[in-house]
């Protein structure tokens, strides 16, 4: 039996704990000074401090029993609640009041009903109000916490949500790679494997590759630029197994960027778009464009392409599933705030996005070498 009461106890939220004890503390103190006075000024015999004692303890019992009655309550409508309050002040003051009957008159030889009722009508005066105080305040509380309880549910709710939305877009990350993708890669390989094996393991090393950092990219941590570099030009030279000379590409990165931070494939849907509307559906091909390029903290991002742009029969989303620039145009403005959207220029010469960053650790590098930089310029 004390063994359940202990696991009763031990689930008993810390903040339910601390409320009890903050409440009980308040009426010791309560208790006390107006034992003590009493005691000192009024009726100096000791069974008034005894007296005061036994009505504090009692009064702690009801504390825990009015949490409870208050938690059980709020399972019900308002008017319910309300009701089962104006009937728990009653019992309560019922109670409390027929206790401090039994320690100050019932003790002393008052034994009688109608010695009980007279007491009773005397504490209605005003008396009683200090009873009903006691419910209204620890009633009061508990639904004090149960508020700020309801807010940080709402709080982890919502963080829960935020989870589950990034979980979702971790899933459409990791389809971006579309199957059709896939699938062409296997039926060049199979012909590569008849007239070149060597191409062929090169190609199969090249699509463990891009697989490994798809799957790597699930956690969504920021990977350096070069390692989203290389992934794209892994993915790109497995196009070009498929489109031969018709599929050119081209770099033009500023070495001082190699070293920011990007979400994983973040680039993958902007070359994906160029490949299967822009280079893919022209007869003579064409090349895309890879450029970023740095302006101070500032890291200016451009994919475009000479294909068929506005001529182009299907909207240029980067993925098979229709949502390839719109997941990425949601990841830059989550992670670089709004202004880091994607923007689209497309007409009969080509299709051409960008974006841009801030890359917070190079402007903090910055400040602090001008740090380093301002006292050496004071020496001289």
């Amino acid at each position: 039996m004390n063994f359940n009461a202990l696991r009763f106890l031990e689930k008993i939220p810390r903040i339910w704990k601390m409320a009890y004890g903050i409440i009980c503390l308040w009426y010791f103190i309560n208790f006390t000074v107006s034992a003590i006075t009493e005691w000192r000024f009024v009726r100096p015999e000791y069974y008034v401090l005894w007296n005061a004692l036994f009505l504090f303890e009692a009064l702690c019992v009801f504390i825990f029993l009015i949490f409870l009655w208050s938690h059980w309550l709020s399972n019900f409508r308002q008017i319910i609640q309300i009701i089962g309050h104006l009937s728990g002040l009653i019992i309560f003051f019922m109670t409390m009041g027929t206790l401090s009957y039994f320690f100050n008159d019932y003790m002393n030889g008052l034994v009688y009903y109608d010695h009980w009722k007279e007491y009773m009508i005397e504490l209605l005066s005003w008396e009683a109000l200090r009873f009903h105080d006691q419910y209204i305040i620890t009633v009061g509380v508990y639904y004090v916490i149960r508020y700020f309880q309801g807010l940080q549910i709402q709080e982890q709710e919502k963080s829960e949500l935020a989870i589950r939305n990034r979980e979702m877009q971790i899933s459409l990350l990791r389809s971006q790679i579309n199957p059709h993708f896939l699938f062409n890669t296997l039926n060049s390989i199979n012909t590569l494997v008849n007239t070149s094996k060597d191409q062929a393991r090169k190609l199969i090393t090249q699509l463990s590759d891009v697989f490994r950092y798809a799957l790597d990219a699930h956690g969504e941590q920021m990977v350096k630029l070069s390692k989203e570099i290389e992934f794209i030009e892994n993915y790109v030279r497995i196009q070009q197994v498929r489109f031969g000379d018709r599929l050119k590409f081209e770099r033009d990165i500023d070495p001082t960027c190699l070293n920011s931070k990007v979400p994983p494939m973040i680039l993958q849907p902007l070359v994906e778009n160029s490949v299967k509307y822009g280079i893919g559906p022209k007869p003579e091909g064409g090349t895309i464009y890879l450029t970023v390029r740095r302006s101070g903290s500032i890291i200016f991002f451009e994919v475009r392409d000479n294909g068929l742009g506005s001529k182009a029969k299907k909207v240029m989303d980067g993925s098979s599933s229709g949502i390839g620039m719109s997941n990425t145009d949601q990841r830059l403005k989550s992670y670089f705030g709004p202004e880091s959207r994607l923007r689209v220029r497309s007409n009969d010469r080509g299709y051409a996005v960008n974006f841009y960053i801030e890359d917070k650790e190079f402007s903090t590098k910055e400040q602090q070498s001008k740090k380093i930089i301002e006292p050496e310029k004071i020496n001289v």
